[in-house]
């Protein structure tokens, strides 16, 4: 029996060290196709000859865990399709450059069980533009068992959780928008750095407990990103703030995703997203300038 122990790595609720900093250099052809893979529309993002041509807000969320330096022991191993997003949260704190190199660094937050037989583990990560802070990103993912779903052995977990629950209010929504994920938006997707197979290669997909290949979780993220920009925000992204979400269901090539959201405050929304009559995002949040 192999005996995972994250409080060798974390002390108490205190978050572990943050390990180096990694510089990641990018291209404004990589914006843009960040930006397509998500399937946005404006222009903003999807022409560098627009002069109001910008990065969108969320690009930076695929570089979560950048630089993590942990002893494995604290951390079940798991092979790719057996690893699920679980939660995202990102706050943006300037714009990055439209193109250049950029620095992130990560620290391991916590570990604990959840579920029978699954780990969840949290990951800070802020990336910095020549020393500026331009974003602070926590990813929580599900580590699941390698011979059959569900059987990492039992462990004791360390660290104080980022993950909340926040209920949806019980009334008519305040905003209503939908879009539909294009048959091959995983195939678009996947070239931003993210390959795998579990969205693209049917046999990994049912090795991971999918019918068919899924969606990438981050993907349904820059949708739902997208449709709240554009119907709270004016599509500007310097009012982008923060965004937290929890990923409930997963979403499949072709399906549409329906967002309802409701007001909080002025500047701050609740919002869930459903899609063949489940919910596929739940306990999210929208706050915006």
């Amino acid at each position: 029996m192999v005996v995972y122990n994250p409080r060798a790595v974390l002390d108490g609720n205190a978050p572990g060290p943050w390990g180096p900093s990694v510089a990641i250099t990018y291209t404004k052809r990589d914006v843009l196709l960040y930006a397509v893979g998500i399937g946005a529309r404006d222009l903003r993002f999807v022409y560098e000859g627009h002069p109001g041509f910008a990065v969108f807000p969320t690009f930076p969320i695929r570089w979560g865990a950048t630089g993590l330096v942990v002893d494995e022991t604290a951390l079940p191993p798991t092979p790719g399709p057996l690893t699920i997003d679980a939660e995202r949260h990102l706050e943006v704190l300037g714009p990055l450059p439209l193109e250049g190199t950029v620095e992130v660094r990560s620290r391991l937050v916590s570990v604990h069980p959840r579920g029978k037989g699954n780990a969840f583990v949290e990951i800070e990560s802020e990336v910095s533009d020549a020393g500026r802070p331009c974003v602070r990103m926590v990813t929580g993912v599900f580590r699941r068992g390698v011979e059959k779903l569900g059987d990492i052995e039992p462990f004791e977990g360390a660290g104080e959780s980022r993950s909340v629950r926040l209920p949806m209010p019980d009334r008519k929504p305040d905003v209503e928008v939908s879009a539909r994920i294009a048959d091959n938006q995983a195939h678009v997707y996947r070239l931003s750095g993210d390959y795998n197979p579990l969205h693209i290669d049917p046999d990994a997909a049912r090795f991971g407990g999918f019918e068919a290949p899924i969606l990438h979780g981050l993907c349904t993220l820059g949708h739902s990103a997208d449709m709240l920009l554009g119907a709270l925000a004016g599509g500007d992204p310097a009012r982008f703030s923060k965004l937290k979400v929890r990923f409930s269901s997963p979403v499949f090539p072709g399906d549409e995703l329906g967002l309802r959201a409701w007001r909080e405050s002025p500047t701050r929304v609740v919002f869930d997203v459903r899609a063949r009559d489940k919910t596929v995002i739940s306990d999210a949040f929208f706050e915006f300038k």
